[in-house]
């Protein structure tokens, strides 16, 4: 059985909600969010990401920075951009890029549930980060940023959210990355309990994308229900912000690497060292792998084809079959010594919407000496991981599109 509960959701007014909406927090540096708002004040990384209208000096997780972001809210509340819906919804949000959608409902879901395993995670969270976000949610007293999550493919419910979707949206807008977001507003008495009931035929629900973003809201409702003496289980703080899609429609792109030495080897050494465990060979273009376990690897303006060899991973296990995870026990781990890709400053990230251009370009730049182009995880490898409780190696999902915030928020004072 999975929950969802429809609530009041705040929410830009139409005619804002291309300006209000926002990117999430965690996709762009300081600076890039300051261009952002400068050319567009009605931002909502005002509230999410505060602490841009600071100079340099200040501490992102500063109460001063928490208190602005609160402030931010009740301006835009006051100032007629965002509005409060005066009875219970549920909302149904489609993003469509390059003529795919993914369609996904808008609910509250049970922190209990989460608590119990019941809305798995197949990712591990940081302390610092569960706090920042745990502290954001508690000054504002609301949830401003949505949890990304999947549920296994359900007829009656993707039958119901295509219903809805038959009707004119609330909202409409191409966002400037070229991504069109749409807003369903679901009132119906009788609709909403379809949706209630459709979903407690579910066993569990995933979450994609958001990990600190759930946790943070567990934490607080813990803290709120020691100091709540009439709590009584239904107060919003109970449940966190969540955007639940199919595991049909998810899309998910590589996650490539790029590393800035060659841990003192030359480029014929390492591929010598690779050829244990890899077939290689060289490529005169560009490689962007189009299965799992192929990787191409970018070094001195050379392009080589890397395939695992058969007997160099466990196919059957669900975290080590993972390709993340073959180039990090195959490769970067014993060759590059990268021992904890989450911590080693030698390593970085490159999301897969970026391209295989943006690795070479890197290279060349001479910021970076080797880079590597992954095949991406599939959302089954996902799904059994969870299903597995085991964690996913670090940065192998990469989701595409993002969800904004800002598109609904949950007041937890309701």
């Amino acid at each position: 059985m999975s929950v969802v509960k429809p609530f009041k959701g705040l929410r830009p007014k139409p005619e804002f909600a291309k300006e209000v909406a926002s990117p999430p927090y965690d996709v762009l540096s300081v600076d890039e969010a300051k261009e952002i708002v400068t050319n567009n004040p009605k931002s909502f990384l005002r509230v999410n990401k505060t602490e841009l209208e600071f100079d340099s000096s200040i501490i992102p997780t500063s109460e001063q920075v928490y208190h602005r972001s609160r402030k931010n809210l009740q301006s835009f509340i006051d100032d007629g951009f965002l509005f409060q819906d005066e009875s219970e919804c549920f909302y149904v949000y489609r993003l469509t890029r390059n003529h795919q959608s993914q369609t996904g409902l808008v609910a509250l879901t049970s922190i209990d549930e989460y608590n119990a395993g019941l809305i798995k995670k197949h990712e591990h969270t940081r302390p610092d980060k569960v706090l920042d976000r745990a502290s954001h949610i508690s000054i504002l007293n609301a949830q401003v940023g949505p949890v990304f999550s999947i549920f296994r493919h359900e007829d009656t419910i993707i039958q119901l959210l295509q219903s809805i979707t038959e009707n004119n949206s609330t909202v409409d807008f191409l966002a400037d990355d070229g991504v069109r977001h749409e807003l369903w507003v679901v009132k119906d008495d009788k609709i909403i309990n379809q949706i209630v009931n459709a979903f407690e035929n579910l066993s569990c629900m995933y979450i994609a994308d958001g990990h600190h973003r759930s946790q943070s809201a567990s934490e607080v409702c813990s803290q709120r229900k020691e100091e709540n003496p009439y709590h009584n289980g239904s107060e919003n703080y109970n449940y966190f912000l969540n955007v639940i899609f199919p595991d049909s429609e998810v899309n998910i792109l590589p996650y490539n690497r790029i590393v800035k030495d060659l841990n003192k080897h030359t480029l014929q050494s390492i591929i010598d060292l690779a050829s244990e465990k890899f077939e290689i060979r060289k490529s005169e273009s560009a490689i962007s792998p189009q299965e799992s376990n192929i990787f191409g690897m970018y070094c001195q303006g050379e392009w080589h084809y890397l395939k695992s060899k058969i007997d160099s991973f466990d196919s059957h296990h669900p975290t080590q079959s993972i390709d993340a995870a073959i180039l990090a026990n195959n490769f970067l781990n014993p060759i590059l010594s990268i021992l904890d890709p989450k911590t080693d400053k030698r390593i970085n990230f490159v999301g897969g919407i970026r391209g295989v251009e943006e690795l070479v370009k890197l290279i060349d730049s001479g910021q970076f000496e080797i880079a590597f182009s992954l095949y991406h995880t599939s959302i089954q490898q996902l799904l059994s991981v969870a299903d597995a409780n085991e964690v996913m190696p670090p940065k192998s999902t990469w989701f595409e599109p993002k969800l904004r915030s800002g598109m609904v928020v949950n007041l937890l004072n309701d």
